[in-house]
């Protein structure tokens, strides 16, 4: 791979992740504060996260796949996603904004494998080159959120109060509208399937169904969609939460879980190799129950360095779960279903499980929001954390310890 396709695939994929970064972040908070939105109008509009990734893999496999080389098809994402950002900027209420954000995730959750696809067509051994390139990704969303929180100050007290958080619509929009016209410069990526016939089956990964009839990967599967519900807590209410309660510059602070998810996921294989898949994976579960007890007992005052500890748990959390479980999915597949299981695999996930989380996590802080419009937090963060002692005792008894992934 030559240093000026490196570079290209480098700025595409920071282009990517700012984007994503730039609103996503702070949606709990500008929901709330901006269009007034009750916590099952927000886990409302959070699932179309899920219904993007459900609806992702037929764009994929009945297009790109088949018809339109990759980066044209991400460029055309983009542009249309910029037109998007701009309507939900204007939308001054939930029901204008919910279907252009809908429509918006459909066409961006696609995009996370087309950037994957693009960047693979360019390596010789994508095991080594890959990670280098997508690290640049993390940078991106990290970028997003210094540049909302120490630049524009759009999360701050008064900045949310004039409902400058809007702006991030603005923010991500433009960088979309640059990613859409700079995709079109991207090597060329032509699609591989052209001319082969394809079935819902295969779009979805369901013939790696037949992986459930091993006892320890329905036991992971299960957990799998579980241990989202707790996650989906994390991405609707941690932004809100921490600018609710007086934490200042709570986007950029955010930014320490993409750089503990940095350097966690260097630590995986280290991890990985000596206590093996079901210790790793327990260590993630377990960090999640541990993240939020941190976060309904600190503070923004003298226990603030409780929810700075949670926030940095990111990386054990998404890393030693998610990575390593996407790792012993490729181990049990074999090489008939290792693509067809890792669909299946994201499909439950981002897709079933989040979509339960969110609307999980909707309700429960709306029971928990109190007279005086303020919420008892300490509540919406024991339940999941509960949820996800609960899974992990479930995996530790249930899952048999295998002594390689192989």
């Amino acid at each position: 791979m030559s240093s000026t396709t490196r570079v290209q695939l480098s700025v595409m994929m920071f282009l990517e992740f700012f984007i994503w970064g730039g609103w996503f972040v702070t949606l709990g908070t500008f929901l709330g504060n901006n269009l007034s939105a009750t916590g099952a109008e927000s886990g409302q509009v959070f699932s179309t996260q899920s219904w993007g990734a459900i609806i992702a893999p037929f764009i994929i496999g009945l297009i790109a796949d088949r018809y339109i080389n990759a980066e044209r098809i991400l460029g055309v994402l983009h542009i249309l996603g910029a037109i998007l950002m701009y309507q939900m900027y204007n939308a001054e209420n939930i029901s204008v904004f919910y279907p252009y954000v809908l429509v918006y995730m459909i066409c961006y959750m696609p995009t996370l494998a087309l950037v994957n696809s693009v960047s693979f067509n360019q390596m010789k051994n994508p095991e080594k080159e890959f990670s280098v390139i997508r690290v640049f990704g993390t940078l991106g969303w990290i970028a997003a959120g210094l540049l909302i929180s120490y630049l524009f100050h759009w999360d701050s007290a008064q900045g949310a109060k004039e409902g400058l958080l809007k702006n991030t619509f603005l923010l991500s929009g433009g960088a979309s509208l640059l990613l859409g016209l700079f995709s079109f410069t991207l090597p060329k990526t032509p699609p591989k399937a052209k001319g082969t016939k394809v079935s819902v089956s295969d779009i979805l990964g369901l013939d790696a169904l037949k992986l459930l009839k091993d006892r320890n990967f329905l036991i992971f599967f299960i957990s799998s969609i579980l241990i989202c519900i707790p996650l989906a807590f994390y991405y609707q209410n941690t932004n809100s939460f921490l600018s609710n309660i007086g934490v200042g510059d709570p986007t950029g602070k955010m930014t320490i879980g993409q750089g503990s998810e940095v350097l966690f996921l260097l630590l995986l294989p280290v991890f990985f190799n000596r206590f093996g898949f079901k210790k790793t994976i327990l260590v993630g579960m377990l960090a999640w129950a541990l993240r939020y007890v941190l976060f309904a007992y600190g503070n923004a005052g003298g226990l603030a360095f409780m929810l700075l500890i949670g926030i940095a748990l990111h990386g054990i959390c998404y890393d030693f779960f998610f990575v390593s479980g996407q790792i012993y999915t490729d181990s049990k597949a074999g090489e008939e279903y290792k693509s067809s299981a890792q669909g299946l695999i994201t499909l439950a996930t981002y897709g079933v499980g989040m979509l339960i989380g969110f609307a999980v996590a909707g309700k429960i802080t709306d029971a928990y929001k109190l007279a005086d419009g303020s919420f008892n937090y300490q509540m919406i963060w024991l339940i999941p954390s509960g949820i996800a002692f609960a899974v992990f005792l479930i995996f530790a008894l249930l899952f048999k310890d295998e002594k390689k992934v192989a």
